[in-house]
């Protein structure tokens, strides 16, 4: 069985690598779907939805209206603190791929109920651009 939820976050974030304007500072509002595959347990459910938003709301506070940078991006970062910005320093750009992986070891981290053998993360980073990744919990 495979249940679903949707989570939302706004982030700035900048891929001071990138060719186009993505190079420059900018945010999106991020679209979240969180996919957990497992058995039903004896209550009816794979997880209760309740359980699942404990789990990621306090992971989506982390990043919400918070700036994402690289951890080698020192000027961005200089910025953020001369302005006192909320901010996650990460090791990675950070693209939609790469926010999928965090996100996915974020969750994987979390110690979902035995049941859950896989957990899938499809985030969008605008209405129609997104990444999807999955990690099986079970072997």
């Amino acid at each position: 069985m495979k249940i679903a939820k949707e989570f939302h976050w706004d982030m700035g974030h900048r891929l001071p690598e990138h060719f186009g304007k993505c190079k420059n500072i900018h945010g999106h509002t991020y679209r979240m779907i969180v996919e957990l595959e497992g058995n039903v347990l004896d209550s009816g459910m794979v997880m209760d939805y309740y359980d699942l938003k404990k789990i990621v709301l306090p992971i989506i506070e982390e990043l919400d209206h918070a700036f994402m940078v690289y951890k080698e991006d020192k000027e961005i970062i200089q910025f953020l603190d001369k302005l006192n910005s909320k901010k996650v320093i990460v090791g990675f750009q950070s693209t939609v791929e790469n926010i999928c992986r965090y996100m996915l070891s974020k969750l994987k981290a979390a110690n979902l109920p035995s049941n859950i053998d896989t957990l899938r993360v499809k985030i969008y980073e605008t209405l129609d651009d997104y990444a999807e990744d999955e990690i099986k919990l079970v072997s």
